[in-house]
């Protein structure tokens, strides 16, 4: 049992949440009291199985259908059995509370068929997907989706064990469709053949797959979800994905899921939206329902059906797939009652001052009890741009109980950087603390682009500095100088936010190359092209291309977080010169070392350390990454005693980073 009376952590760790105790402790208590609301003395994954009992099941006595639409006056099942037609031998039964039932023979309903629910109401009626389907299918020529009975003769057996407890992910953000480089939509067989060991290569431990849940509009990136119990079928089966989830558990990587419970499509012959004749059933009613900036429907998440709906997909996904934990996806737009539109989050107030959700506040509460709960393993990533306090604490402390939180502000810097300030005028004190400054109570995911960065009307980090060049300067012999500083900047940007990423890193796929241009999903405005919504491996894998170079950094990179267990110790600052700009930290046994100027090099660059041999074991500069080879790495640089302390020597070509190892206390006096 939760106590309901307890002392608050979060607050005694930063003194400036003292004003705002009373609300911080009744966003706990209004937790403890739905927990036992919900589930009484039980575990609230016993009330998280709506999936087990809605939908459509094959039981020892035949196959039962469920339904909640307490609007209904009368449900059918159509199938391609009946010719879509409303008949009485297919007529579900009123049981009270909204809840429909169906029993069918067992040879009634087969593996594959197609199905739909028919729903009348007063006044009207309509064709309805399944709230609780696990697989719906598009009709190639008419673009209808349909539910469709998955009940394979032979269900896929899982082969390996889910890895451990991931405590620093280093995260490949992943798009199946677009994984491949032909202009199609690709599979999960595919990326389990061809993307996947490209991850295992770079060293990333976990995966986060975008789009999994199914929505009838490609184009969103799979953020306008219609169900969402099912997978995707445009990728694939549901038994392909998990053949895909288990080949990643065999390399030992943790799969997350980018899961979506922030809004749902406004679609209704797919989604959920009018479900039963009325807007509000799953959402709330009016003004309120719709999301004003994306065209969806907004969860109410004061209703427990609504409540009880998103448990159970939490649930389901755990259980079901295997999945590693979730990366909740809209989470600001969840936290405010204005979705954190057009406002600047610059004080606490903006936290605590009324404009809260206090049910989707609860309702976060609640899934992340439930994820730990159902696996104690997983993890759970918010997307938050707010900066909420708490967000990313355990609840015992006051939080909401991510374990992560995104550092979304460290990507919006570098983009802000390049588009309004000179290279000349890059700060190192303010860079170093944009790159660092996290609450120290919550874990936080760093990057320097995501796929939110690489979106049409915008453009990748290399793109945005080397632009059309990038189609004609990047052979290996060529020699560009904006080439040359978009490659390494690219390097030096990614570099120094893993370097001082809170507990996590994370990239979208093919940026670790430098992948040119955006991403377009097909459309009725690019003539529904998929020339930008795929990825251009050839472009890496080519040796005659600089493309491979920054692969290359991007491994070495990862690798050294991962052996040298970067997150282990957080960084501290040594050097912050804004003359010369040079900065200069340490994390653990690792100094990091950049000179970001873009013309001066210096040959005997002092500065104190902690006395001993250092080694390099990583440079921006080498030939190996498309450097042009001016550090000799084979050197090992021993500490000098200049009083008042040690020294170390270096030289810092211009726009480079090194990375030196301490390895024995040795001195040279």
């Amino acid at each position: 049992m939760i106590p309901i009376f307890f002392h608050l952590p979060l607050c005694e760790n930063d003194p400036w949440l003292e004003p705002y105790q009373k609300v911080i402790r009744n966003r706990y208590e209004r937790t403890v009291l739905k927990i036992r609301e919900l589930a009484g003395m039980s575990l609230l994954s016993s009330i998280a199985n709506n999936h087990l009992f809605y939908g459509v099941h094959l039981t020892s006595d035949g196959w039962i259908l469920r339904e909640w639409a307490p609007n209904a006056t009368a449900l059918y099942l159509i199938h391609e059995a009946n010719q879509w037609q409303r008949t009485p031998e297919f007529s579900f039964t009123s049981c009270g509370n909204g809840n429909w039932e169906l029993l069918l023979s067992s040879n009634a309903l087969h593996h594959g068929m197609l199905y739909k629910w028919y729903m009348e109401w007063e006044g009207g009626g309509g064709e309805r997907l399944p709230a609780y389907a696990t697989r719906c299918v598009q009709d190639p020529k008419t673009l209808i989706f349909s539910a469709q009975v998955w009940n394979p003769p032979q269900p896929y057996r899982w082969q390996y064990d889910s890895p451990p407890k991931v405590t620093h992910p280093l995260i490949y953000e992943a798009h199946i469709g677009m994984g491949g480089e032909e202009p199609r939509v690709h599979t999960f067989n595919e990326f389990r053949e061809d993307v996947l060991p490209r991850i295992v290569q770079l060293g990333y431990n976990t995966i986060q797959l975008m789009a999994i849940q199914e929505h009838p509009y490609y184009g969103s990136f799979g953020y306008q979800v219609s169900n969402f119990f099912a997978v995707s079928s445009r990728f694939g089966t549901p038994d392909e994905l998990k053949a895909l989830i288990d080949a990643a558990h065999k390399e030992g990587i943790a799969v997350l899921l980018d899961i979506v419970h922030s809004h749902s499509v406004k679609n209704e012959a797919e989604g959920l939206s009018r479900f039963d004749g009325t807007t509000d059933l799953y959402f709330h009613a009016g003004a309120r329902g719709d999301h004003p900036a994306w065209s969806s429907r907004c969860f109410d998440y004061g209703k427990d059906r609504t409540l009880s709906f998103l448990l159970s997909n939490c649930a389901y996904w755990l259980q079901e797939y295997r999945f590693d934990g979730f990366r909740f996806d809209g989470v600001t737009s969840m936290l405010y009652l204005d979705h954190g539109l057009e406002r600047d989050f610059n004080g606490y107030d903006a936290y605590f001052d009324g404009n809260q959700d206090e049910d989707a506040i609860t309702y976060l509460s609640l899934a992340n009890h439930l994820v730990h709960e159902c696996n104690p393993n997983a993890i759970t990533i918010a997307e938050d741009v707010s900066g909420m306090p708490g967000l990313a604490a355990p609840f015992s402390d006051g939080g909401l109980g991510f374990d992560f939180r995104l550092s979304m502000g460290v990507a919006d810097l570098w983009i802000k950087w390049l588009k309004e300030r000179p290279d000349e005028a890059w700060n190192m004190g303010e860079l170093y603390y944009e790159l660092t400054n996290k609450r120290a109570d919550e874990r936080t995911v760093g990057y320097a682009e995501s796929h939110d960065q690489a979106l049409v009307g915008d453009k990748t980090l290399l793109f945005r500095m080397i632009d059309a060049k990038m189609y004609h300067y990047m052979d290996a012999v060529g020699c560009d100088l904006e080439v040359e500083r978009g490659i390494a900047l690219h390097k030096m940007i990614r570099l120094a936010t893993l370097a001082t990423a809170g507990d996590g890193y994370l990239n979208f796929m093919g940026n670790e190359f430098g992948h040119p241009e955006w991403i377009d999903f097909p459309r009725q405005g690019n003539n529904w092209s998929y020339k930008y919504a795929r990825r251009q491996w050839s472009l890496a894998d080519n040796t005659d291309l600089r493309f491979k170079g920054l692969e290359r950094f991007d491994t070495a990179m990862i690798r050294i977080a991962r052996e040298e267990m970067l997150f282990s110790a957080p960084p501290k600052v040594m050097v912050q010169d804004d003359a010369t700009k040079v900065l200069i930290f340490k994390r653990g046994n690792l100094l990091f070392v950049f000179n970001f100027h873009p013309q001066c090099s210096y040959s005997d660059y002092f500065f104190a350390v902690d006395a001993g041999k250092y080694s390099i074991c990583l440079e921006s500069d080498s030939a190996l990454f498309g450097g042009f080879s001016r550090i000799d790495s084979s050197i090992e640089h021993f500490t000098i005693w200049r009083p008042p302390n040690n020294k170390l020597s270096l030289y810092l070509p211009a726009r480079t980073a090194m990375v030196l190892k301490k390895n024995d206390k040795s001195l040279v006096e």
